[in-house]
């Protein structure tokens, strides 16, 4: 069996349209799963700061909206584009809301845990904001807690893009 990569995944936009990670090829990727209602949801304002900055350079900014955490992200799909929208400018792209443990997580996620392991070897998303980074080839090469912001991230992103 061929080896896993990033790009033999697919994922629901938002906007309800079917996208395969293989139109990211070639690019650094920063995949997050977010959370409207969480004490970390003012990192949408560090990623899209990221994202704005480094795009025209090769950087994606993934977020996949998740709700196993607290009941933190509710909202159906429209209404938490809007409000990433309104109150962060968000426009990178996001994905329909997922699941990113137990037995319904989403494969891509599946992948990520795998490829990146949290503290102690886990491979379960402890909370909301859990960031993967990704090369331009497709390898995750880092795995960043959610109190880390976005803005210290960003060295190892320029590294990749240099």
């Amino acid at each position: 069996m061929a080896e896993q990569s990033i790009y033999d995944f697919t994922a629901t936009t938002i906007r309800g349209e079917e996208q395969s990670l293989e139109g990211f090829r070639g690019k650094v990727l920063l995949i997050v799963n977010t959370a409207s209602k969480c004490g970390f949801t003012p990192q949408f304002e560090g990623l899209q700061g990221l994202y704005a900055e480094l795009k025209d350079r090769g950087l994606e900014v993934l977020g996949f909206p998740c709700n196993q955490f607290n009941n933190q992200d509710p909202a159906d799909d429209q209404a938490i584009n809007e409000f990433c929208s309104l109150n962060y400018g968000v426009d990178f792209p996001m994905f329909s809301k997922i699941d990113v443990n137990g037995p319904d997580a989403h494969p891509l996620f599946q992948y990520l845990k795998r490829e990146a392991r949290g503290l102690l070897g886990s491979e379960a998303v402890k909370w909301n904001f859990t960031k993967f980074l990704v090369n331009q080839n497709g390898e995750v090469v880092d795995r960043y807690p959610p109190t880390t912001r976005p803005e210290a991230i960003r060295a190892d992103i320029e590294k990749l893009l240099d």
